[in-house]
């Protein structure tokens, strides 16, 4: 049976925004859609970079194995791409992106997914999401300390942990997914899912037949919430297309990419060449064979991050009878650090919070003269808990976010007011100030790291701090 996507693909700047750090792309065999961060600093660079650098692989012929490879193999280099503009203009420092990217081949479709933009799929009158955020709420969810009803109003609930930023360590997660004809997917920014209830979402994909309609009323819906932030949203109905008529072969570029701004590599775009593919897929081309030996999503996920972590946890108890397995864990464990207390201060530790047997897997980077007793309570027990930090420059980020939390902590407690978290950019009242005045949070919401932090940033839409503010520190549920 030839399968292909029948699409859409809408972009709005939103209510707020003067430019648009989304970028999206919708064709017969690709679907995919990245939400820039950095502001100034390129988030529409970065978007539109790797949105440019997947749109090949629409007119390729690839078997499920080749067409997970291809798209990983794709996404490392548009990253490498974003890592070196970085590297070539100091200015677009701090610039990265969220990325979902679907590759169909045959009845199966490869799905890429990387920071906090959701895809979901329709079928049987049934909507699930299919994409899990790789943010902090999503953690806290994920621990069972805070629910998913309260995540969706949680003050970090913008902050992210994982996105392509240039990095070597950025590696998206990867599924294999059996289609059927009659699914519908869905890939959405956050200017969408924040501000639109998923009931709404869910009814407009049921109610809405045709994909372009569809997107439409989404943005629509977005834009009347509201919405401050980008809004991209892509449709893609899994379709026999020897029972379609004449279904689209033109591929639609919507947001950055299809600006072409700033020296971004140009997205191209072929209708020959997609027709042409559109066509073999007709014709049986495709290599649709059952047994290609993927692992489809449905029979459990194969990511890479998954496969870290159980070779990780392999190395651990292996170490403990192997001199080989003790030297690996625990040079892994050395490129960690985190943030945990030492003699009543704040101190920043290399390495995890545990040892192997003898062996110490940790040890003080350096210490500060933040004294833990000077923090919000929340704060405290985080510290307690241990606050993960993905480099040096993240943690030294973090470090100064608690003392600012300090500082707006003792100038409460001296005005007899109760200890409270602040926002990045908060500043002691003025003299002038009413005495009962006491330190409260910004409406900005959660700020994008600064340059020199690692990529646990904001895709929010809200400002990249400059070096004069800091990024927050979640505290715990």
């Amino acid at each position: 049976m030839p399968f292909a996507f029948h699409y859409a693909a809408r972009s709005d700047v939103g209510m707020v925004r003067s430019n648009n750090e989304d970028s999206g792309y919708a064709g017969p065999h690709l679907l995919a859609m990245a939400d820039g961060m950095g502001g100034h600093a390129g988030g529409d660079v970065a978007s539109s970079t790797v949105v440019a650098a997947l749109v090949d692989l629409d007119g390729e012929s690839l078997s499920g194995r080749d067409a997970s490879q291809a798209l990983l193999d794709r996404i490392r280099e548009a990253n490498r791409e974003i890592g070196t503009a970085v590297d070539d203009d100091p200015r677009l420092d701090g610039m990265g992106t969220t990325l979902i990217a679907m590759l169909r081949t045959g009845d199966r479709i490869a799905l890429a997914h990387i920071g906090d933009s959701r895809a979901f799929l329709l079928r049987d009158g049934e909507v699930t999401q299919v994409t899990k955020d790789h943010s902090f709420v999503q953690n806290l969810v994920d621990e069972g300390r805070i629910t998913a009803d309260e995540a969706k109003t949680h003050p970090q609930r913008s902050l992210v942990t994982r996105v392509l930023t240039g990095s070597d360590e950025d590696e998206p997660d990867l599924v294999v997914r059996q289609g059927r004809a009659g699914d519908r997917y869905l890939i959405a920014s956050d200017g969408l899912t924040d501000y639109v209830a998923r009931e709404t979402v869910d009814d407009v994909l049921r109610e809405t037949r045709d994909p372009g309609e569809c997107a439409e009323r989404l943005v629509g819906l977005a834009l009347r919430a509201g919405a401050p932030d980008n809004v991209t949203v892509i449709v893609g109905d899994l379709v026999d297309i020897a029972k379609v008529d004449a279904p689209p072969t033109q591929p639609q570029v919507v947001g950055a990419a299809a600006e072409r701004r700033r020296g971004t590599r140009p997205v191209p775009v072929t209708p020959a060449e997609k027709a042409a593919a559109l066509s073999k897929a007709a014709t049986g081309g495709d290599d649709d064979t059952d047994d290609d030996g993927v692992t489809l999503a449905e029979e459990g996920p194969r990511t890479r991050r998954g496969t870290v972590l159980r070779v990780v946890a392999a190395l651990v108890v292996a170490a403990v009878v192997v001199a080989g397995g003790s030297y690996a864990a625990y040079a892994w464990s050395q490129q960690q650090y985190y943030l945990g207390e030492q003699d009543g201060v704040v101190t920043v530790f290399r390495g995890v919070d545990q040892d192997l047997g003898p062996i110490s897997l940790h040890s003080p980077e350096y210490a500060t003269t933040i004294p833990v007793d000077e923090l919000p309570d929340s704060y405290q027990q985080n510290i307690e808990a241990g606050i993960e930090a993905s480099s040096r420059a993240d943690a030294d980020a973090r470090v100064t976010e608690l003392r600012l939390q300090a500082e707006a902590c003792r100038y409460a407690r001296s005005q007899g007011d109760e200890c409270r978290t602040v926002q990045p950019g908060w500043t002691p009242p003025s003299p002038s100030a009413s005495p009962s005045a006491s330190p409260s949070a910004s409406p900005s919401g959660s700020a994008s790291p600064s340059p020199s932090a690692s990529p646990s940033a904001s895709s929010s839409g809200l400002p990249s701090l400059s070096t004069t503010s800091t990024p927050t520190v979640p505290p715990p549920a």
